[in-house]
């Protein structure tokens, strides 16, 4: 399995993105040839090395020789779907234009359709977004993780006017991601870039276990105090055995002086804000009193959304923090049939060895309700039929 982590120490956009690629063994020709069969012209790509404070990348522009006229989301999708592309590069490309018409939909107060692209909507833009998804193809990569997004600082010019740094659609963009800033004047992370890495990442943070099979790095325009360069780290992700790892963090607090009744609220409330497990631990504390040891388990680098609840919505004055490593079968989805329908299961694998199966207990109520049958005999029935389990995609 291949696997790309993006190191944006000093942020990123499309073309540092297709550039990264290009050094990374995609083939440029090809490139080209795939992407002229868009019917979109008035363009060219040049590609170059440069050296950033004295790292050597590949630097990408996408020269624009005619005016382009602003696009709507159908707009892109007829030049996509007209394209020759595999359509695995085609659906990428549209799942990332969708997710960036979105957000420009949701800051401009309109709907999705009614959405002008303005600059994105450009031929660099297409370029950089439907190049980035034929990359991810044709380098065959499985899987996306991300450091931190250094998003700088300031305000920008566009189409609008002026703008803070992040713009208002790049923040909209990085909703969920982890971002940061370190003083660096100006926009490091573009809408474009934003977009492209927000669909294709499952995790923004520190560099997991990786055996590293090769690195590159796509240069940006400007020169800054940092190596203005995204650094793209292809490799193998490095398991415990047939297992699963990764890195967690515990909070917990133990408490004794707190309505019990106010635990049900707190765990909905930890839960909305990334919370992946929430436990009450009976505890006998100082003095004898009985109290509960409230223990958190987040997998976000950054939890201060937990934090604020604690601090909120409890009595507690003081929490303690760690990081825990985990070990994790494997999981995927399937589909049981039964006299009654489809059921879904969770599958937990040892490698290819199925070793768990639980049926989906929503999925089994509702069909007890509404067949009028006891809940244990559907489960049951879920699990007596796995022989006939289908993987679902």
């Amino acid at each position: 399995m291949t696997v790309a982590y993006f190191d944006c120490f000093s942020g990123i956009s499309g073309n540092m993105i297709l550039a990264s690629f290009i050094e990374a063994g995609l083939d440029i020709e090809e490139l080209k040839a795939n992407l002229k069969t868009l019917p979109v012209g008035g363009y060219e790509i040049e590609v170059k090395d440069v050296v950033k404070q004295g790292i050597k990348a590949k630097h990408l522009e996408v020269k624009v020789l005619e005016k382009q006229p602003h696009r709507h989301l159908h707009h892109i999708t007829e030049i996509i779907q007209q394209s020759k592309l595999p359509e695995e590069v085609k659906d990428l490309a549209m799942r990332i234009f969708t997710r960036l018409a979105e957000a420009e939909a949701h800051v401009h107060g309109t709907s999705v359709e009614k959405v002008h692209f303005h600059e994105v909507g450009a031929v660099d833009a297409i370029i950089d977004i439907v190049g980035a998804a034929y990359g991810v193809y044709k380098l065959g990569i499985n899987k996306v993780y991300s450091s931190p997004l250094n998003v700088g600082q300031g305000m920008i010019k566009c189409a609008h006017g002026l703008m803070p740094v992040p713009a208002p659609a790049t923040q909209e963009l990085l909703k969920d991601a982890v971002s940061y800033s370190n003083e660096v004047e100006g926009e490091l992370v573009t809408p474009t870039g934003a977009a492209i890495l927000t669909t294709l990442t499952e995790y923004f943070g520190k560099q997991p276990l990786l055996k590293i099979k090769k690195v590159a790095y796509g240069a940006g325009t400007k020169d800054l105090p940092i190596p203005n360069v995204l650094r793209l780290i292809l490799a193998e992700e490095k398991q415990s055995s047939q297992y699963l790892t990764d890195k967690a963090v515990v909070i917990e607090t133990n408490i004794d002086d707190m309505n019990p009744e106010f635990y049900d609220y707190l765990m909905d409330k930890l839960f909305s804000v990334g919370a992946v497990d929430v436990s009450l631990i009976p505890v006998q504390m100082k003095k004898n009193r009985p109290g509960t040891l409230l223990k958190i388990t987040s997998n976000q680098e950054d939890y201060s959304l937990i934090l604020d609840v604690l601090f909120k919505e409890t009595t507690t004055l003081g929490v303690r923090i760690y990081s825990v490593d985990r070990v994790k079968l494997y999981r995927e989805e399937g589909l049981v049939a039964t006299p009654w329908g489809k059921v879904r299961v969770k599958l937990g694998k040892k490698g290819e060895e199925i070793v768990n199966i639980k049926p989906e207990y929503e999925d089994c109520k509702a069909i007890a309700q509404k067949n009028l049958i006891p809940l244990k005999k559907v489960w049951q029935e879920v699990l007596s039929n796995c022989h006939n389990l289908s993987i679902k995609n």
